[in-house]
């Protein structure tokens, strides 16, 4: 397989710069396992692990490779084998706050070119979810796209666009349905050989049917959705990276549950410019556009020219953010604290030596 294929362009070249003089070569995380990872290479497909000295530095999850890295590696041919001895520059990630009570990134997909926020249009359409899910992928540096799945159920498709054309501010949509190949074409721009597309929605949306009719035929397993509440099931239980046969590749992902933030304050501007916007026409600086006078916000609200249920959301979103921030900052202290205790202990077992 080219590198050409999997996605290698002069981003990732820069990268590898320094490690040319070796006997280094490259591979792409396709997926990972309890730290075992199976990687694309131009020798074929290879199971890794990282180096005693990148587990060593490692502080965080994140500092581990991630499905869609790049990394760099010695190959064992024979053996069909490779060792990973670091992680080229990340292009773009998608990243959400670690699922419990942990403060920490958990990278769903890296070097991705676009996210497709998969959401069905069935009984599970959920307004409030899409802006959740595109906040994280502002944050992320790739493109967001809406693809609105199971199109087949649902019996005013048109009326369901102009719903999410009013919280997503020009981001592309698209009505498909896998399941009958019906409007599959509106994709196929962005699935150009090297481009890497991330599938990311909520567990049985039908990211697994949309994937084995990009591919051509059932790459991954499928289950059909439940009578009684019209809901799909879970199947994807990984994340994998797939490269299609007509090129692009596809990063499919598990349903995520827990849609907990992971990012900043400058995300929110990117799909809450409207109320932003208002916000800056208030009488007062620091309104907090409660009972102000000259607020533009409750002026908005009381004449349902802004939903409100959309300017709550907004409020909950910058308060996880908040939080998340207050949170973040004190684990990055500790982490701080804690690289350099293992540095001092290193330095002390050099010098007894």
């Amino acid at each position: 397989m080219k590198l050409k294929q999997l996605g290698w362009s002069l981003f990732f070249e820069k990268g590898f710069t320094s490690y040319q003089n070796g006997s280094y070569t490259v591979g792409r995380v396709a997926l990972e396992h309890k730290r075992i990872y199976r990687l694309y290479t131009e020798y074929g497909e290879l199971l890794a692990e990282v180096t005693g000295k990148l587990r060593h530095l490692a502080s965080e999850r994140q500092d581990f490779p991630a499905v869609g890295d790049w990394v760099v590696i010695t190959v064992r041919p024979e053996e069909q084998k490779a060792t990973i001895h670091a992680i080229l520059p990340r292009k773009s990630k998608f990243s959400r706050k670690q699922a419990g009570l942990t403060t920490e990134e958990q990278i769903v997909a890296a070097n991705v070119d676009d996210v497709f926020l998969v959401t069905a249009l069935n009984t599970d359409f959920n307004l409030r979810r899409i802006e959740r899910y595109l906040l994280l992928a502002w944050e992320s540096g790739a493109n967001p796209v809406i693809v609105l799945s199971k199109a087949d159920l649902c019996e005013d498709i048109n009326q369901r666009i102009k719903e999410v054309e009013s919280i997503t501010m020009g981001v592309p949509i698209h009505a498909i349905s896998a399941e009958t190949n019906n409007g599959l074409e509106q994709l196929t721009p962005y699935l150009q050989e090297g481009r890497t597309v991330a599938l990311l929605g909520s567990s049985g949306v039908g990211k697994s049917t949309l994937t084995n009719a990009l591919y051509g035929e059932e790459k991954l397993e499928v289950k059909a959705i439940r009578a009684d509440d019209d809901k799909g099931r879970h199947t994807t239980t990984h994340r994998e990276l797939i490269v299609l046969k007509d090129g692009g590749i596809i990063i499919d992902t598990p349903g995520i549950r827990e849609i907990q933030l992971w990012g900043t304050d400058e995300s929110i501007g990117h799909n809450f410019s409207d109320i932003e916007g208002l916000a800056s026409q208030c009488r007062f600086r620091d309104c907090q556009h409660t009972t102000e006078p000259g607020c533009a916000i409750q002026k908005a609200l009381a004449d349902a020219t802004l939903d409100e249920a959309r300017y709550k959301n907004y409020v909950k979103l910058q308060k996880e953010l908040a939080f998340l921030a207050r949170k973040e900052d004190q684990r990055a202290s500790l982490a701080e604290k804690s690289r350099w205790k293992k540095i001092a202990g290193d330095r002390t077992r050099n010098h007894r030596k």
